[in-house]
């Protein structure tokens, strides 16, 4: 397996420690044999085996077979799959039929964030335990709600099991792409520009519905329902174009190509 290198640092990095998981995952295997290994090669020093393997990008994994030439399979995706050592197993257990269990470090940040939050909370529980109307605050607990659709519609769990890059610089132009071409993956940037999406058709929708219901004087009851299909039409005319550029053919559109 080879695995050259740069990136922005940071994500040079999380790619390192991924790659490093991995081979220590199988280096330490009950079923640990010598039909595979692991080698990576640092984009600076070895320029030459770059461009012995007509590679201009990196990070970039390839697995070598024991017989012949690497094929197109043998070039992991890595703008499709991400690079976490998960991800990369399966495609190594596709090539090779290698199965190899991804053991992590323990990680304690996950529990000590949970345990801070929780006596966090307790303690404003504590200090009001007099006063405990806020826990019933319907607006409160609709915006949490509301929060974590958002979170989770926009595609934060993709992020957060594939590892997609955060962007994409094309390497012979600099432009920069922040949605991905492909219904089949997506960047960091693009979940928040549709987290942001669509938080403005929910709020388009929440003026619109206050418009309706409300008790204020019809001026300002206009003024809101303009706003409201205002955003609603902009926010969903962008989504819209967002998903005709990744699933190709898609007949339909509104106001923006």
């Amino acid at each position: 397996m080879g695995f050259p290198q740069p990136l922005p640092k940071e994500r040079r990095r999380q790619a390192d420690e991924e790659f490093q998981i991995l081979a220590n995952s199988w280096r330490y295997s009950s079923a640990f044999t010598n039909r595979i290994f692991f080698a990576m090669v640092d984009f600076d020093e070895g320029s030459d085996v770059f461009q012995m393997l007509n590679m201009n990008s990196a990070p970039t994994f390839i697995n070598f077979p024991a017989k012949g030439k690497p094929k197109r399979g043998d070039t992991y995706e890595l703008q499709v799959r991400g690079f976490s050592a998960e991800q990369i197993a399966r495609w190594i257990a596709d090539r090779t039929d290698v199965t190899i269990r991804v053991i992590r470090p323990p990680n304690y940040a996950g529990p000590l964030m949970l345990g801070l939050l929780l006596a966090v909370i307790g303690g404003l529980v504590y200090l009001r335990r007099s006063n405990m109307e806020f826990l019933f605050n319907k607006t409160g607990w609709a915006f949490a709600a509301l929060c974590f659709v958002l979170a989770m519609t926009s595609g934060q769990m993709w992020n957060h099991i594939r590892g997609p890059p955060y962007a994409h610089k094309n390497p012979h132009t600099g432009h920069v792409n922040y949605i991905h071409g492909s219904s089949q993956a997506q960047f960091v940037a693009e979940t928040h520009i549709v987290l942001l999406f669509n938080g403005g058709v929910t709020l388009g929708m929440v003026l619109l519905c206050e418009a309706a219901t409300s008790d204020m004087d019809i001026g300002k009851r206009k003024i809101m329902c303009v706003a409201g299909i205002g955003l609603v039409v902009l926010f969903f005319s962008w989504l819209l174009s967002i998903f005709r550029s990744k699933y190709h053919g898609y007949p339909y559109s509104f106001l923006m190509s």
